[in-house]
């Protein structure tokens, strides 16, 4: 896979990979986590108060850009710190976590913008209270309130983004409550931290300023599960609520979203079959255009995810699977039909975030196919494919941009190839991770009025991450 690189940022990009490494290598590449210094050790390891760090250095290269208005080419050094501290007394716990997320060598046209930088943010500061037994013998109940990540139900409404450089975070308050018989709740009420600065010069000097949180922007709602509903397949139902409106300097769409889930969920098991089904309706108000006064349309969107497989009872731990999802697009018509994944995750379902991300959980048609191998403790493995097509012929492609309001150029987008490799080079210590990603595009990225002129996709990623 040939991907035109800015060439000047490898001999920044790897050395440091390699520095990476080698600090965390004192006896060879079968060092094991003990012989790794970590935080917590240096404190004494007390029982009461967790501290832990990480860092990941990772370079990407994107050649052959499908979003438009986007250079065609582009690589980008990141670098994203993480320390988390906890402390615990009883049934109180009370934590922070501080990300660090920078990256080096933007250019003009770069698709560089908040998504990879947030330096030193308090993304997480909370206090969380539980109730043992509180709903009867055996259940297990709590109560968060302040900033915290969340990660519910499928993650694909609510997540903290994993593989992008920075994270989601969410100012309020969350209660979880699981029971004896197999039921189980969380209900929450927050504001999404918007990510400051916005403007691409604070971004480029990686300037520090406290992201922000208010009423402009609220998310609420809940899920309840009950575990092995059917055999062993667990049941889910959820709802989440988004209200959002202008503040001065930010023009928004207005969206009032109501978004109704239901999922079934069997997980994988050697040698027996697995399967995953989510629907989620959504409906609400839009606003046509940011700008004042722009008419408002009613909204009525969906989403499906559906998956099958089979894990092979071998050493290599082999998991088969198909796979659809399937997000429906705005058309002609006084409603607006497009599907809205609010904070939702993209890298488990569709393609890689950072500078990739041309896959998205809108107007998107998608069967495939998917591959995972575990090797060992230490090694795992997937490759995936899956083709392309546009769940409305008339409404922009994914998160590409790229569209025909004609529908002349049809709805064939194209074929992704999707692999990741990761590689414990020092158990709980160190992990290195190779990614790489093809998309061939099809009729509708090569022949729509804005599609760039760039040929197929090419995208790759090399990221050591050290856990301290």
């Amino acid at each position: 896979m040939t991907i035109p690189l800015k060439s000047r940022l490898l001999p920044s990009a790897f050395p440091a990979l390699a520095a990476l490494a080698a600090l965390a290598l004192p006896n060879g590449a079968h060092a094991k986590s003990g012989d790794l210094p970590t935080l917590q050790a240096a404190i004494g390891d007390p029982d009461d108060f967790k501290l832990s760090g990480s860092t990941r250095l990772r370079y990407e290269a994107l050649g052959g850009q499908a979003r438009a208005g986007f250079g065609e080419s582009e690589d980008l050094v990141s670098l994203r710190t993480i320390l988390t501290a906890e402390y615990r007394t009883g049934n109180v716990r009370a934590g922070a976590e501080m990300y660090d997320s920078r990256v080096f060598g933007i250019e003009p046209g770069s698709v560089v913008s908040t998504n990879e930088v947030n330096a030193f943010e308090l993304v997480q500061a909370y206090v969380a209270v539980s109730f043992p037994d509180a709903l009867g013998k055996g259940s297990k109940s709590s109560l968060q309130f302040g900033r915290m990540m969340l990660n519910l139900g499928s993650r694909r409404l609510v997540a903290a983004d994993e593989y992008r450089n920075t994270t989601n975070g969410y100012t309020g308050i969350r209660a979880d409550t699981s029971l004896a018989n197999g039921f189980g709740a969380t209900a929450f009420y927050t504001l999404p931290q918007s990510r400051l600065p916005e403007d691409l010069a604070s971004i480029r000097r990686a300037k520090v300023q406290i992201d922000r949180e208010n009423f402009d922007l609220q998310l609420w709602g809940g899920y309840v599960t009950k575990s092995r509903a059917i055999g062993r397949t667990m049941a889910e139902i959820g709802y989440v609520g988004l209200a959002e409106k202008d503040a001065p300097g930010r023009p928004t769409r207005d969206r009032r979203l109501q978004s109704l889930s239901g999922r079934l969920i069997a997980d994988p098991k050697a040698g027996l079959w697995d399967y995953e089904v989510e629907g989620i309706y959504q409906f609400g108000t839009v606003s046509s255009a940011t700008i004042a006064n722009a008419p408002t349309l009613d909204v009525s969107a969906y989403f499906l995810h559906a998956d099958a497989g089979y894990s092979f009872p071998s050493k290599w731990k082999v998991h088969l699977s198909v796979e659809y999802d399937l997000a429906s697009g705005d058309g002609p018509g006084g409603r607006y039909g497009r599907f809205d994944t609010l904070f939702g995750m993209r890298r488990a379902d569709l393609s890689p975030a950072g500078i990739y991300s041309q896959i998205g959980r809108s107007n998107i048609s998608a069967p495939g196919i998917r591959l995972e191998v575990t090797p060992s403790a230490r090694l795992d493995s997937f490759v995936t494919y899956k083709g392309l097509w546009l769940a409305n012929r008339f409404d922009s492609f994914a998160t590409t941009g790229v569209r025909d309001t004609s529908g002349a150029s049809g709805n064939f987008a194209g074929q992704q190839f999707d692999t990741r490799l990761r590689w414990w080079v020092v158990p709980k210590g160190l992990r290195a991770e190779l990614t790489g990603t093809w998309l061939i595009k099809g009729r509708f990225l090569r022949y729509a009025p804005n599609a760039p002129a760039t040929g197929n996709v090419r995208y790759a990623a090399v990221a050591l991450t050290a856990n301290f």
